[in-house]
């Protein structure tokens, strides 16, 4: 990941991923495209979600462009890198502030895509403590938000990371729904074990060096979600 990160932010832009990515399942994202009332899609700190994002720009960002959520870096030059590197054609960043939720909820209202992962700690206030792995976790509302504010249709994927620099394949998957009658906290626990079934399938290839499980910072009025 160390070695891919920079590739991915400096590569320019009219240098394609092209080869470097193959999909499984791609037509199951297609189908729900087209039914034109915003696609949110998920997936956790699995394999390389940044080449996720961007594949996903090449091949369906001209027809539905996504919006993905990021928490800008405290260092100015870095923060201005990281957000040139994550804006290319099909693919625009969102900061994790309220202005960025607004961004969100528009490209969706608006027959768009959004990409989160779930799996982040969110400041105190923005989340529920439930389980995530047989421990309790404080798991961000948003995704189950997103859900229940616009009617999105909801898919899981996670980028394969293949050995011996191969290159990588995205794999797409059904988001299993939830009951109808689900409220927030329940939505936000389906989703955490929904992102459980994805780490499953490779959980060697999961960020477990994050901790999940640590208390949330305080919300930072000024620029928090």
């Amino acid at each position: 990941m160390l070695f891919e990160i920079p590739w991915l932010w400096l590569r320019p832009q009219q240098r394609l991923l092209g080869d470097w990515v193959r999909w499984e399942g791609a037509e199951r994202l297609q189908a729900l495209l087209e039914q034109r009332r915003g696609l949110l899609m998920m997936t956790p700190h699995l394999g390389c979600f940044e080449v996720a994002a961007q594949a996903y720009a090449e091949r369906f960002g001209a027809g539905a462009p996504m919006t993905a959520l990021y928490r800008p870096a405290r260092k100015p030059w870095l923060r201005d890198l990281v957000a040139a590197g994550r804006d290319r054609p099909g693919l625009k960043a969102a900061p994790a502030t309220l202005a960025g939720v607004r961004q969100m909820l528009r490209a969706l209202r608006q027959g768009e895509t959004v990409g989160l992962l779930p799996d982040q700690v969110p400041p105190e206030g923005l989340g529920v403590w439930v389980p995530f792995f047989g421990r309790p976790a404080y798991t961000m509302t948003l995704a189950a938000r997103l859900m229940q504010q616009t009617g999105a249709a909801v898919v899981l994927l996670w980028c394969e990371r293949l050995s011996g620099g191969r290159g990588f394949v995205v794999h797409v998957r059904d988001f299993p729904p939830p009951s109808p009658d689900t409220d927030l906290e329940g939505l936000t626990a389906h989703v955490n074990r929904a992102m459980e079934a994805l780490i499953l399938e490779a959980p060697q290839q999961y960020l477990w060096g994050y901790n999940r499980y640590k208390n949330p910072r305080p919300l930072d009025l000024g620029g928090a979600p």
